[in-house]
């Protein structure tokens, strides 16, 4: 096996590949990473066989900062290298290690890996945390997820029911129409300012660009109170997983308990679609050891549980090259 440096002529193969894998996903898309632009400096990488077909790919960008430091990927909650499915074991050590040797000769002095967490893989396939260990990786940070089974959801919080039961009594109402997508970025902006002191990581114009690269993949569902939108969260269905990208309510949308509302209209309607997972997202800083407990608790509350999301990396001076 041998890598190649990513170029635009392999797009169609590589989205295509992606089918026939068992943890790829749209995030993983040629067309979803080349949505950052010149935000990113492209490093990725294509593995080929002996006969000269995908093994893997390997989505990976400079460190903007840290110009000896490649990560996997900056753009995209998590990267990693993803693989032909039957694939796995001493192969996928082998893959990696090709992969750091490839890196380590182009100058480069670390890798950083940001690895597909187990609700977003397809079929069982942690081979490549596996090869991590093999090559002597560091687990650098951890971040903290609240999630759904859907087929064995938890307990619901007695302050949950009686939130969804304030919004329905006041006639709050649920809308996915896309008009509305400017109204929420307004609240979304607004809350992220004032709680957070930042602004979100997409504009509303970038947002609305890739619903429309990802119809199937990307959907806004809001709550609304006398016409006016007062909270809303914006879904990336991801194989059987639904993930809660974007959440965010005004202050009127708090006080009458609309994202209660909100989430359990969304997860009746996605258990009954059959999805697997509702995954609401991390609730971290400092690089996972702050816990926003408050707001892991409110998530937890919807009968979620803990979901790890693993970061790694390895130190191409600590490895016989």
């Amino acid at each position: 096996m041998f890598p190649v440096e990513y170029h635009a002529g392999l797009a169609e193969k590589w989205d295509a590949f992606l089918g026939e894998t068992p943890a790829g996903t749209f995030l993983h898309s040629r067309k979803f990473l080349a949505y950052h632009g010149n935000r990113f400096t492209d490093r990725s990488v294509v593995l080929l066989d002996a006969g000269e077909r995908i093994l893997a790919v390997f989505p990976a960008a400079e460190d903007g900062e840290r110009p000896g430091l490649i990560v996997s990927h900056p753009g995209s909650t998590y990267g990693g290298m993803i693989w032909r499915q039957g694939t796995g074991g001493e192969v996928l050590v082998d893959a990696l290690t090709e992969i750091v040797r490839y890196y380590s000769a182009c100058g480069y002095q670390e890798l950083r890996y940001k690895a597909v967490p187990y609700i977003y893989r397809q079929a069982p396939c942690d081979d490549d945390l596996y090869a991590l260990f093999r090559l002597g990786a560091d687990r650098y940070r951890c971040d903290l997820s609240a999630c759904i089974d859907l087929e064995r959801r938890g307990r619901v919080s007695g302050q949950r029911k009686r939130g969804a039961r304030k919004a329905a009594t006041h006639h709050v109402r649920i809308s996915t129409a896309v008009e509305l997508v400017p109204e929420f970025w307004a609240v979304l902006e607004q809350n992220l300012r004032t709680v957070h002191g930042r602004s979100p990581v997409h504009s509303v114009d970038e947002i609305q660009l890739l619903y429309s690269y990802f119809r199937e993949n990307i959907r806004f569902v809001m709550a609304q109170h006398e016409g006016r939108v007062i909270a809303g969260v914006v879904l990336f269905i991801i194989g059987s997983t639904v993930h809660a990208q974007y959440i965010a309510s005004s202050e009127q949308g708090r006080s009458l308990g609309a994202l209660d509302y909100l989430f359990e209209h969304c997860i009746q309607e996605y258990s009954a679609g059959g999805a697997r997972y509702f995954d609401f997202g991390t609730c971290n800083e400092g690089e996972g050891k702050i816990l926003n407990s408050g707001l892991y608790n409110f998530k937890q509350g919807f009968g979620a549980g803990g979901v790890v999301h693993e970061f790694y990396s390895i130190d191409f001076k600590r490895m016989s090259l």
